[in-house]
């Protein structure tokens, strides 16, 4: 388990593959780990460097006392890159992971060959709902967060079908840092990037699941109208498109990379 200091966080982190292939970097959505990237960190790791990390508050990494920002989230990203000595990288990101690719696009384009952007907005939801949920799960903690959560990440007949699976995520999410959790929240809360997406330049690719309840199809044709460099690739799965179509959601990452 590797792990570095990014400003007030410890993040860990763990890299699969040769160092000396292109970089790829993989971040994960709100109450997972990096553990959520299984199918891609395999498949991807023989032609990649690939670089997966568990976003501050979320799995091994630590989780000071938040509110966080989507500034925190994606500076921990650029101080990984330079923690390994990388100058420029492939990123994938979903859901909260999605939203810090957008803020790296617009940032630190120069740190980034190709941005993918799954399963997410330019702007997640209403920042009321969010800081009310930062609310309930500081007192009440994640179990009741945990108990609903497949049938927002998830299809009923892929629920259905992969039950074991879907219990162990739910399971991670009910055991995360209840600070770590809320903290995130507060920052999907304020995060509001879409009057920023026309000054993205870097190529991105923007994936939508067909049955997300989450982050819509819309919400991915909007972010397409915005970045001039980008394509959108609409896959038949709900929220954790990564998890639920791996081998769709593998193939059109491998033909953007490529």
């Amino acid at each position: 388990m590797a792990t570095f200091q990014s400003n007030d966080a410890l993040i860990h982190y763990q890299t699969f593959g040769d160092v000396t292939n292109p970089a790829l970097v993989f971040s994960n959505s709100l109450g997972t780990n990096f553990g959520m990237w299984q199918k891609q960190f395999n498949h991807f790791k023989h032609d990649f460097f690939v670089i997966c990390y568990d976003t501050r508050g979320h799995g091994s990494s630590s989780a000071p006392q938040g509110p966080y920002t989507l500034d925190q989230l994606g500076q921990d990203v650029v101080n990984l890159l330079d923690h390994l000595n990388i100058e420029k990288a492939a990123f994938c990101g979903i859901s909260m992971g999605g939203l810090t690719g957008q803020w790296l696009a617009i940032h630190y384009p120069q740190r980034f060959n190709q941005v993918i952007v799954c399963n997410t907005a330019a702007k997640i939801g209403q920042e009321q709902a969010w800081l009310d949920r930062a609310v309930l799960v500081r007192t009440q903690g994640l179990s009741s967060i945990a108990a609903t959560a497949a049938s927002r990440w998830f299809t009923d007949p892929f629920i259905q079908s992969q039950t074991t699976l879907v219990e162990t995520l739910s399971n991670d999410l009910a055991a995360s840092s209840a600070e770590g959790y809320a903290s995130c929240c507060e920052a999907l809360a304020k995060a509001d990037l879409r009057a920023q997406l026309q000054q993205i330049t870097v190529p991105v690719l923007i994936i939508a699941g067909l049955q997300d309840p989450v982050t819509t199809v819309t919400d991915g044709q909007f972010m397409q109208a915005q970045i001039s460099n980008s394509s959108l690739f609409e896959i038949d799965a709900s929220h954790i498109s990564n998890i639920e179509a791996p081998e769709a959601f593998n193939t059109v990452v491998k033909q953007f990379l490529s």
